[in-house]
């Protein structure tokens, strides 16, 4: 598994792709997803998760619905407009910032510069 400290700084980058792609889904199964697709090298905790999507809500970024499925409450998170924005910008910082890490981390990668905001 990946330190922590790395998926700390990529997780609501995590969230707003998978929601760009699915339309919607629920916290187990975005969990869930993630497992699969790092084949289990990045676990989410309930604890890590929930913090994120709300803060995403609470920015405008995602909007909640409940459903009932097999007698139990779901709540789905979609993105809102915004959130769609938001998710392909942060996407793209995200691949530049890992090209940038790629290039220093070569042993004869060129020089890179990184603006600090």
């Amino acid at each position: 598994m990946l330190p922590k400290e790395f998926i700390r700084g990529t997780i609501k980058t995590i969230i707003l792709k998978l929601l760009a792609q699915n339309k919607k889904m629920y916290g187990y199964e975005i969990t869930q997803h993630v497992a699969e697709l790092s084949q289990k090298e990045i676990i989410l905790s309930y604890g890590a998760l929930y913090p994120v999507l709300y803060k995403l809500e609470s920015e405008g970024l995602l909007i909640t619905t409940t459903e009932v499925v097999d007698n139990r409450v779901r709540k789905y998170y979609a993105l809102t407009p915004e959130g769609k924005k938001v998710a392909k910008v942060k996407v793209s910082e995200l691949q530049e910032f890992n090209r940038i890490l790629s290039s220093i981390l070569s042993e004869a990668g060129p020089r890179v510069s990184l603006k600090i905001l």
